[in-house]
């Protein structure tokens, strides 16, 4: 056992918050605080409804769900926006906001071990201009690719390749079956490597179960360590973070 853990974010709780010294534009601030309301209201929507193993990374979900709002207007768009808790801003901003804050966030020392990957895939007879893949591209850190979705299998099999390759092998075979009649498919995951200070003695770890699911049961190495630690709860997510004292 290492004093290191890899977590693999299917869609994909990983909070990425920028912390540095020098001031952040008000505006990238504000989206700061936004992004961080919305990971909260998802975490809590997630939490309420099973209790199965899920590592969410909001962060990556809000790239690809503003990504998609680029391209979208009416009804759709404002619920995406109210989703987001982007209510009140300029949608046509939000790119260049998001870049600021994708910079921002990479900068920092905990997410150099973070692999991402975030898919659009239209369908093949789905038009999508030049336009809107450079944006994606450069404002998200997103790709476009298009897919013949009549043939699922060949499908599933382009989403994955890509995906494993994103994450330099850390994600595989993400997806299992698509529909024949999808039109659109957003596809993201990350995965990320932190690593614990002070560093956990390893002599310390201990074989434990460890619940897949309520059917599967594996033993692996846990860490245990006994010290006084504050703790967090939140009611509506009926869940506690703990940080040492």
């Amino acid at each position: 056992m290492t004093s290191s853990i890899h977590l693999s974010l299917v869609v994909i709780l990983v909070l990425l918050c920028p912390v540095f010294s020098e001031s952040i534009d008000p505006s990238v601030q504000d989206l700061i605080s936004r992004n961080a309301d919305f990971a909260a209201r998802l975490y809590r929507t997630v939490a309420s409804q099973t209790d199965d193993n899920i590592f969410l990374s909001p962060f990556m979900v809000s790239a690809g769900l503003m990504a998609l709002l680029n391209m979208t207007s009416g009804e759709t768009r404002d619920q995406l926006q109210q989703g987001l808790t982007l209510t009140g801003l300029e949608p046509q901003d939000l790119p260049d906001l998001f870049q600021t804050l994708r910079t921002v966030v990479l900068q920092g020392d905990g997410t150099k071990n973070l692999q991402q990957s975030m898919n659009v895939f239209p369908a093949s007879n789905f038009e999508v201009p030049p336009s809107y893949r450079d944006l994606v591209q450069t404002k998200f850190g997103g790709n476009i690719q298009t897919l013949a979705y009549t043939a699922p299998q060949d499908a599933v099999s382009t989403i994955n390749h890509l995906v494993q390759e994103q994450t330099r092998d850390k994600v595989q075979d993400l997806v299992n079956n698509v529909n024949a009649q999808t039109q659109l498919l957003l596809v993201i995951a990350a995965s990320y490597q932190t690593l614990f200070s002070p560093s956990f003695n390893l002599s310390l770890s201990q074989d434990e179960r460890f619940y897949v699911d309520r059917y599967h049961v594996v033993m692996v190495p846990m860490m245990f360590r006994a010290d006084k630690y504050f703790l967090a709860y939140d009611p509506w997510s009926n869940s506690g973070v703990s940080g040492r004292c």
